[in-house]
């Protein structure tokens, strides 16, 4: 690129070089404006070459050019975790994340920047979700170009990833610290409940799993999935989940947590057990536990401690004294039926939803269509799996090797 310059106006105004004592200025500059000197002229103009623009920069102006507004959003989405590590996106795992922001570049909403550096887009999940673990409605919020619909994002995800809307929010909206609360379920089968008196084999060291597990598959002399839960049973299922409601310390419902952790108190808002239901001649119940906040395998723990105590494996003493001081042994349940099931936004829609600008958080407008993803895609796994695993049956076979009590070396965790 060329820039022309009156040659007559340089030479005019060399004096104010000197003047400014900037002699030193000027003999560099002199050469080029020397009458002796030989220059291109054009209309009593000369040319100047400038140095020519780097790439970096030629890409920057072009970055620029191109760049689209974008708002920050808050995107509902649902997924099966089967075959998942988990939710959050971990380097040469498959994940959740990984396939949502690889169908985000696919889909030309994101950049190649954003999709190294995801951060750059303000991208932030309301809650983790573990190896296996599924949810109907997770949360994430992130900023994303305003033509940006769901359609063009489902386009480039499997069918056990659905995003199911998209709503703008505020500014300084961000998915995990705006959420008041998160509700999870565990679907599991009914015939965990059945009363069992409590094994005299707690540590034996020759303990047959098979025999025992033989031995649970016959219940009242039929086979275990023909068992059906009595009202006096389901009622006393809601009685000890409701021990659970309020401020507690939960430090020996997830591990490296120490009593005296502030991190280990967590307010649980409602715990209840829904009806009975049966599919292919197995009977289910969904345990429904909503809580301000959750600590590591702290759900799987408090299903493990409601079934033991149920089964009177243990008491309901066992239950209070968790959440002293002392480091119990507490069992875990297995993952297969726990979902993420909703994040609550009420403060958020309290002070937003009626500025005219932004909706409330809650998607009743897709709620068909969440479930019938909830029922063909995770409930169907949770229910096949359990039936042909029998992964519950395996696992109430090593209730009696836990003690319930103060924690030893030797007892098995």
């Amino acid at each position: 690129m060329y820039r022309y310059i009156c040659k007559e106006t340089l030479v005019n105004n060399l004096w104010l070089f000197r003047s400014f004592k900037c002699r030193k200025m000027f003999s560099a500059l002199a050469p080029v404006v020397d009458e002796n000197v030989a220059v291109p002229v054009l209309d009593n103009k000369r040319l100047i070459e400038e140095p020519p623009e780097d790439s970096d920069n030629k890409k920057q102006k072009l970055d620029n050019a191109d760049r689209v507004k974008k708002r920050k959003v808050a995107m509902l989405l649902g997924y099966l975790g089967k075959n998942y590590y988990g939710m959050q996106r971990n380097p040469q795992m498959k994940t959740i994340e990984e396939d949502l922001i690889q169908a985000l570049l696919q889909a030309k909403l994101i950049n190649d920047e954003a999709f190294e550096t995801i951060q750059t887009i303000q991208f932030q999940r309301a809650a983790r979700t573990d190896k296996g673990v599924s949810a109907v409605r997770q949360v994430v919020s992130l900023k994303l170009p305003e033509h940006g619909k769901k359609e063009d994002i489902n386009a480039f995800l499997p069918e056990e990833i659905r995003v199911f809307g998209i709503k703008r929010v505020t500014k300084g909206f961000n998915s995990k610290s705006s959420c008041d609360a998160r509700s999870y379920i565990y679907t599991m089968p009914t015939f965990a409940f059945a009363k069992k008196p409590p094994d005299s084999e707690v540590l034996n060291e020759e303990y047959d799993v098979d025999k025992k597990i033989e031995e649970l598959s016959v219940i009242n002399g039929e086979p275990f999935h023909k068992y059906r839960i009595q009202p006096d049973v389901l009622e006393k299922v809601q009685s000890v989940l409701k021990l659970y409601e309020g401020t507690h310390n939960f430090h020996n419902f997830t591990s490296k947590v120490k009593p005296l952790d502030p991190s280990a108190m967590r307010y649980m808002i409602d715990c209840s057990c829904s009806d009975p239901f049966v599919i292919n001649d197995m009977e289910f119940v969904t345990l429904k536990i909503k809580g301000q906040s959750f600590m590591l395998h702290q759900i799987r723990k408090m299903v493990a401690l409601v079934i033991a105590i149920i089964r009177t494996q243990t008491s309901e003493e066992t239950l209070n004294a968790a959440f002293g001081p002392g480091k119990l042994d507490i069992p875990m349940a297995p993952s297969l039926g726990l979902v993420l099931d909703q994040v609550h936004y009420d403060r958020y829609n309290k002070r937003y939803s009626s500025d005219g600008i932004h909706e409330a958080l809650e998607w009743p407008e897709v709620n068909d269509e969440i479930v019938k993803f909830k029922e063909d895609y995770i409930l169907n796994y949770i229910c096949e799996s359990e039936q042909s695993e029998k992964s519950m049956l395996q696992w109430l076979a090593t209730l009696c090797r836990h003690s319930y009590d103060i924690r030893e070396d030797s007892v098995i965790s």
